[in-house]
């Protein structure tokens, strides 16, 4: 015998999907937050010092249909506010840095501020996972600010050096192609790989203690720096 599924009609099928397009908007619009964070962060670590430990970001909001067929997996409730609670990865955030001592920084960086609030935090480095897989990852909450009410949105933020990301991109590729069942072989090479990506960055990371760059640049507290010469240049250059 069928079991009973309740019918929709046309009008609140529309409905039900412009709730969840809205629903899914937050987490895009949490997305362009953090990544703004992070270039500030940025930005304003080139103009403070001779080094910037951001090499690059890249984002990705996960697809709908994959949001819905994980809750279905996971059996969690088939509603937002369930959505919301278990499943953390709908907005992701990668940040690629060149040297391992950079992951601190730039961890301390987000975490540090006021409106971001660390609600997970697995440190896949200093514990890497079986297969060789090494990242710090962070779950975030900040607050999206919608025309209409204040969301507070969870978003997953990875944070690896360049070795570790090429590494995982291989890796992801290999997985796949052979749809999980990888040859054991090929597991093999995978996890020598990750022994010579982590064996770079050491040696990378040794390298950067020897060099000397992380001076911040000197220059008087801002509400004590006297402008009067720069601003006599002005008048001297448009005179």
């Amino acid at each position: 015998m069928r079991s009973w599924q309740p019918t929709l009609d046309i009008d609140d099928f529309r409905a039900l999907r412009a709730q969840f397009t809205d629903f899914m908007l937050g987490y895009k619009f949490a997305i362009d937050e953090i990544t703004t964070k992070i270039n500030i962060l940025r930005e304003d670590f080139n103009n403070a010092h001779e080094y910037n430990p951001i090499e690059h970001i890249n984002s990705r909001l996960k697809a709908p249909e994959s949001v819905l067929e994980k809750v279905r997996r996971k059996n969690y409730q088939m509603n937002l506010a369930s959505i919301r609670e278990n499943v953390l990865d709908i907005a992701g955030v990668r940040v690629i840095c060149s040297f391992i001592s950079d992951i601190v920084k730039i961890r301390d960086m987000i975490a540090g501020q006021e409106d971001v609030t660390v609600l997970d935090e697995r440190d896949y480095i200093a514990h890497r996972k079986p297969n060789g897989y090494r990242s710090l990852h962070l779950i975030v909450s900040i607050p999206v600010f919608r025309s209409d009410r204040t969301d507070r949105i969870p978003v997953e933020i990875q944070i690896r050096t360049i070795a570790m990301d090429f590494w995982a991109s291989l890796e992801h590729k290999i997985y796949y192609k052979y749809r999980g069942e990888v040859p054991p072989n090929l597991q093999s090479e995978l996890t020598e790989a990750a022994e010579a990506a982590a064996a770079l960055d050491e040696k990378m990371e040794s390298l950067h203690r020897l060099v000397d760059h992380g001076k911040t640049r000197s220059a008087p507290v801002a509400d004590e720096l006297d402008l009067t010469a720069l601003y006599m240049g002005f008048l001297g250059n448009n005179g």
